[in-house]
């Protein structure tokens, strides 16, 4: 993961300090900014109502629809419009959100270890954890397909094999 140069830095404020752990909790540390941005990334819903009615924590509307704007102002979202439905918005993941997902698997991993997390929610960060960053790296690549430039998302890639093993997990067959 390679930070972002001097001219390609997230339009945001700039924050109490110019330390990055601040600056990165000023930006995600509310309470659903980084389950959105993991609903995203792991679950594959794009559109508004996918990632309100498949919330597991039960977001409100209006939350998602201020975490979204902020997300998108931020520049970690970019919102597209469905040629197929005036009205529907599809979101997507840009590049600086796609380099979250290390972070992301590392604070799943931490809370399987740690905290009293389901087995079904903690296969995906568990297995990502245990593949590597050369599995990181597939799934990132696999995410900039589906998000930066439109692809479909593929059935048998790193998300496909991710949400398997939940789905296993689920049903109680790990």
């Amino acid at each position: 993961m390679t930070g972002p140069t001097r001219t390609d830095r997230l339009p945001v404020p700039p924050g109490k300090s110019g330390c990055p752990i601040n600056l990165t909790v000023e930006l995600l540390g509310d309470r659903w900014s980084l389950v959105v941005l993991r609903d995203l990334m792991f679950g594959g819903h794009r559109r508004f109502r996918g990632l309100l009615g498949n919330s597991v924590e039960g977001i409100a509307s209006n939350v998602l629809a201020s975490r979204l704007a902020k997300l998108v102002e931020a520049g970690l979202l970019t919102r597209h419009d469905d040629p197929s439905h005036r009205q529907k918005i599809e979101y997507r993941l840009t590049e600086a959100a796609i380099q979250l997902v290390p972070v992301m698997t590392e604070l799943g991993a931490w809370g399987s270890r740690w905290l009293p997390a389901s087995r079904e929610l903690s296969i995906r960060a568990e297995l990502l954890a245990r593949g590597g960053p050369e599995l990181g790296e597939r799934f990132m690549d696999e995410l900039r397909a589906v998000h930066l430039e439109g692809r479909p998302q593929p059935a048998d890639g790193v998300l496909a094999e991710l949400t398997l093993a939940y789905e296993r997990a689920a049903a109680g067959g790990e």
